[in-house]
C-alpha cells in the first residue's frame, strides 16, 4: 500500500476532482470503495480516525448466519447472511472459519405462541424461546444454508453429553441444540486487506484514514487531516456516505439535517480463564439470558474466552466504553448458563464496545430493531451541486452484499456498469490459501525454507496473514527479534507493517494492525517497544513519540481496561482522547 502522504499529495494536486467520495472507513465503506474498484471505478475514501477503528473493531468476532432475525420474520435478512458467511469462508479461509455453536434451552416448548406472535409482527418485545422453538429455526436456517454449504446441519446433543462436556451446565438446562457458523481472527486485518485488494485492482483509487468530513464548501467538501490539522477541498461527483454511527452528523455537515439512525451499543470482555478455555473447547456456547437476550461465549487463543454482548440505547457513538453496569451484567448471565464460573475483574485483559448503526426507533426492545440495511438518496441541493447516498445499518457478516447494492446504484448514478460480480473474489491472504492441513504445512515448510525463518514462525506467520505471509517472512531476511513485551511478534514484522499498511498513530499498531491489545499483550513495555519502531519508522520526533505512548496508554486503560502504567494527570490533559 502506498505511504498515507503520498496519497494526501495527490489529494493535493487534484487527482480526486469528479471522483466518487466515500466517508467512512469501516468494513461497509471499505466493501464499497472495493466494489466499485472492481469495477473500474476510483473513488476517494476517506475515514475520521484509522480504518476499522469504529463499530467495526467492536463485533462479537463471529461470522454468523443471523439466527435470532428469524424470530422478527426477517428471513430475507437470514438468508442473506447465511449466504454471505458461507462466501466469506470460502473467499476469506484465513481469517474466517468454522465454529460450531451450542445452544442450551431450558423448557422444551416454553414460547411457541409468543414466538408465533412476534412471527406475525404482533408482538415486537423477545421472549423465551424453549428447544422446539429453536429447533424450527434451526431448521429453516439450514435450507438457507444450502447455497454453497460449507458446513454441517444442525442436531440435537443428547443431554447426557452435554453435560460430561459441561459439567458446569446450569441444572435448568433441558435440551441442547448444535448448529455452525463462523468467527473471524480480526476483523480489522480483514477489512485492510479489502483496502489493499482496491487500491490494487485499480491503482487511481486512494482510502486516506485520518481524514474527516468537516462540511460542504460551495461545490466542494472540505476535509480536514485530524494528524496535522491542514485543510483539502475536493469537488465530488457524488458522496456515500457509509460512516455508520456517524452518518447524522457526518450528513448534517453537508446538509441533510434528517435523523435516521438510533444505535445501540454492544460491549464485549476478553477473560483470562484456561479453565474455561479448555471446557468450551472449540464450541462455542450461545445461551438466552433472563430478559431473553441472546449472549455467548467462546474460547480465544493462549487460554482466554470472549465473553459478550450488552444492548443498549445510545445517542453518543464517540468513546463508546464498557460500562462497569455491563461487566456486571456479563458477568451475571454466564453464571446462569455456567454456575461456579465466578468471573471477576481481575481476569478482563481487553474490553471492547462499540455502537452498532441501527435504524432510527421510537422505543421498544432493543432487540426488536431491525438489523437490515438501506440505502437513502437525496438530490443536490441549494450549495451542494452532488447527491448524498446515505447507508442505514448495515452488519459486518453481509457487507459484500450491502456493498455491492450501493455499488449498483452508484453505477447508475455516474452511468457506468457492472463488470464483475464480488461474489468469487478472494480477500487480500486468503489467495490461494491452504485449506488442508497437510497442505498448510507444505506451505509453511516452503516459506521458511525461502525466508530463512524457522518452520514454526512460518506457520505462525501464515496464520496470521494468509498467503501475505510470504512477504511478511521475505522482509524479515531470515531475521527474528522478538518484540519486547510481546514476544509472538517480531521487530521485523512491525516494520513490514508500518512500510506496507498505512499505519498513522501507535494505537493503530497496538489495536488493528496486530492483535496485541485484543490478546492481552498490551502493556507498558510492549507500546513503548512498539512507539520505539514507529518512531524510527516514520521519523517521529522524541516528543511526537511520547505523546503516541502517552495517548495510548491512556485509551488502553480507559476504553479498553486494560491494566497499564497510565500516564500522570498532566498527560490525561494534554494528550486527552477525541
Amino acid at each position: 500500500m502506498r505511504p498515507r502522504e503520498d496519497l494526501l499529495g495527490k489529494v493535493r494536486a487534484g487527482a480526486a476532482e469528479g471522483a466518487v467520495l466515500i466517508v467512512g472507513g469501516g468494513i461497509n465503506g471499505v466493501g464499497v470503495f472495493r466494489d466499485l474498484a472492481r469495477q473500474g471505478v476510483p473513488s476517494l475514501l476517506v475515514e475520521r480516525g484509522d480504518f476499522a477503528s469504529g463499530t467495526s473493531a467492536a463485533p462479537s468476532r463471529l461470522i454468523h448466519g443471523g439466527l435470532r432475525y428469524l424470530e422478527t420474520g426477517e428471513f430475507a435478512l437470514v438468508r442473506e447472511s447465511v449466504e454471505e458467511r458461507n462466501l466469506l469462508l470460502l473467499n476469506a479461509p484465513h481469517q474466517v472459519r468454522p465454529l460450531p455453536v451450542w445452544i442450551p434451552t431450558f423448557s422444551w416448548t416454553g414460547g411457541a405462541l409468543a414466538a408465533g406472535l412476534r412471527f406475525l409482527r404482533l408482538r415486537r418485545s423477545p421472549g423465551p424461546k424453549g428447544a422446539a422453538v429453536v429447533r424450527l429455526g434451526l431448521g429453516v436456517f439450514d435450507r438457507f444454508g444450502e447455497f454453497r454449504r460449507t458446513m454441517p446441519r444442525h442436531r440435537a446433543i443428547p443431554i447426557a453429553e452435554a453435560r460430561a462436556r459441561f459439567p458446569r451446565l446450569a441444572p435448568k438446562v433441558r435440551a441442547v441444540l448444535e448448529y455452525y457458523d463462523a468467527r473471524i481472527s480480526s476483523p480489522e486485518r480483514l477489512t485492510l486487506e479489502l483496502v489493499g485488494d482496491a487500491e490494487r485492482d485499480c491503482p487511481e483509487a486512494m482510502a486516506i484514514p485520518y481524514l474527516a468530513v468537516e462540511g460542504g464548501e460551495g461545490a466542494g467538501v472540505r476535509l480536514r487531516d485530524t494528524i496535522s490539522g491542514e485543510t483539502l477541498t475536493v469537488r465530488p461527483r457524488l458522496v456515500v456516505n457509509c460512516a455508520g454511527a456517524w452518518v447524522d452528523p457526518v450528513g448534517e455537515t453537508l446538509g441533510v439535517p434528517e435523523r435516521l439512525t438510533g444505535g445501540t451499543k454492544g460491549s464485549h470482555l476478553v477473560l483470562d480463564r484456561p479453565d474455561l478455555a479448555a471446557a468450551l473447547g472449540e464450541a462455542m456456547l450461545y445461551f438466552e439470558t433472563h430478559d431473553h437476550r441472546a449472549c455467548l461465549v467462546y474460547r480465544l487463543d493462549g487460554g482466554k474466552v470472549m465473553l459478550g454482548t450488552t444492548d443498549l440505547r445510545t445517542e453518543e457513538p464517540d468513546g463508546a466504553r464498557c460500562s462497569e453496569e455491563e461487566i456486571d451484567y456479563l458477568f451475571a448471565v454466564l453464571e446462569e448458563v455456567l454456575p461456579g464460573s465466578a468471573p471477576r475483574r481481575e481476569e478482563i485483559v481487553f474490553a471492547v464496545a462499540g455502537v452498532r448503526p441501527l435504524p432510527r426507533s421510537a422505543g421498544g426492545a432493543t432487540g426488536a430493531i431491525s438489523r437490515d440495511h438501506s440505502l437513502r438518496r437525496f438530490d443536490p441541493a441549494p450549495g451542494r451541486p452532488f447527491p448524498i447516498l446515505t447507508l442505514v445499518g448495515g452488519k459486518w457478516t453481509t457487507y459484500r452484499a450491502c456493498a455491492a447494492q450501493i455499488a449498483d446504484a452508484v453505477l447508475a448514478e455516474i452511468g457506468a456498469s457492472r463488470r464483475e460480480d464480488t461474489r468469487a473474489l478472494p480477500i487480500g491472504g486468503g489467495a490461494d490459501f491452504p485449506r488442508e492441513t497437510g497442505a498448510f504445512d507444505r506451505l509453511a515448510r516452503d516459506i521458511a525454507a525461502q525466508s530463512g525463518l524457522s518452520p514454526a514462525r512460518a506457520a505462525l506467520l501464515l496464520r496470521r496473514y494468509g498467503t501475505t505471509a510470504r512477504a511478511v517472512a521475505a522482509a524479515s531476511g531470515g531475521r527474528f527479534t522478538p518484540l519486547e513485551g510481546a514476544a509472538g511478534y517480531s521487530v521485523e514484522e512491525i516494520r513490514w507493517i508500518l512500510a506496507e499498511e498505512r499505519a498513522a498513530r501507535l494505537d493503530d499498531l497496538v489495536l488493528r494492525r496486530t492483535l496485541i491489545g485484543f490478546d492481552g499483550l498490551a502493556s507498558a513495555v510492549s507500546v513503548r517497544a512498539l512507539a520505539r519502531i514507529m518512531a524510527e519508522s516514520l521519523g517521529w520526533s522524541a516528543e511526537r513519540r511520547e505523546a503516541e505512548v502517552a495517548r495510548t496508554l491512556t485509551l488502553l486503560a480507559r476504553r479498553h481496561h486494560v491494566s497499564v502504567d497510565e500516564p500522570d494527570a498532566e498527560d490525561h490533559a494534554r494528550y486527552a482522547l477525541g
